[in-house]
C-alpha cells in the first residue's frame, strides 16, 4: 500500500465541507510509518540542521522520530500553560478559530538552524506561528517539512523564504 492510499479521508469533519486527512492509520503501520519518516528524511537530508522543532500534537508524531533519524534534537511546541519552564508565546488564528503557542526561552540558541516539523500544512497558521517562535530566540528556519500538504489552502505563502517540503499533497 502507498502512503497516501493509508491515509483515510472522513468528510465533514470537524465541520461540513472539511474533508478531514486522518493520519492515524497509517501511524499504525509500523513499515508505512517508517517508510513516511524515511521519505522525509531523504527530503531534507541536504538541509543543514540542528534541531527539529514540532508544533503540538501531531507534530510530535512526525517532527521527534524525524529529529531521531537524522540524529538531531527535537523542540516540542506547545499549547500555552503546558510547559514547566519560562516561556515565550504567540497567539494566531485557526482554521476554526484561535489559539496560543508556547516554547521554552532556552529550547533554541541563536544561531542553531531549525526544521519544523508537522503532519499538516493547511492555511499556515500554526507553522508561521512556530517560525515566529524560534525567530523570537534567535534560530534561522532552514525548512518546513510536512506529511501532507493541503495545496488549495495555499499555507506556503506564509513561509516565504522557507523551504517547504511535503509528502503527500491533496488539491481538495
Amino acid at each position: 500500500m502507498d502512503l497516501k492510499e493509508s491515509i483515510r479521508v472522513i468528510p465533514d469533519f470537524p465541520q461540513p465541507g472539511i474533508s478531514f486527512k486522518d493520519i492515524t492509520t497509517l501511524l499504525k503501520d509500523g513499515p508505512l510509518y517508517r517508510q513516511a519518516i524515511n521519505e522525509l528524511k531523504a527530503l531534507v537530508a541536504h538541509m543543514k540542521i540542528d534541531v527539529i522543532a514540532g508544533p503540538e500534537a501531531r507534530g510530535f508524531v512526525i517532527g521527534a522520530p524525524l529529529a531521531y533519524a537524522l540524529g538531531v534534537g527535537f523542540v516540542p511546541i506547545r499549547k500555552s500553560g503546558k510547559l514547566p519552564y519560562e516561556t515565550i508565546e504567540v497567539g494566531y488564528d485557526l482554521e476554526y478559530g484561535k489559539d496560543t503557542l508556547a516554547v521554552h526561552t532556552d529550547a533554541i540558541l541563536p544561531g542553531q538552524n531549525v526544521l519544523i516539523a508537522d503532519d499538516l500544512l493547511a492555511t499556515g497558521g500554526t507553522i508561521a506561528t512556530s517560525v515566529s517562535l524560534v525567530e523570537q530566540l534567535g534560530g534561522v528556519v532552514v525548512g518546513a517539512a510536512f506529511l501532507i500538504e493541503l495545496v488549495e489552502l495555499a499555507g506556503r505563502n506564509k513561509l516565504s523564504g522557507i523551504e517547504v517540503v511535503s509528502l503527500l499533497t491533496y488539491e481538495d
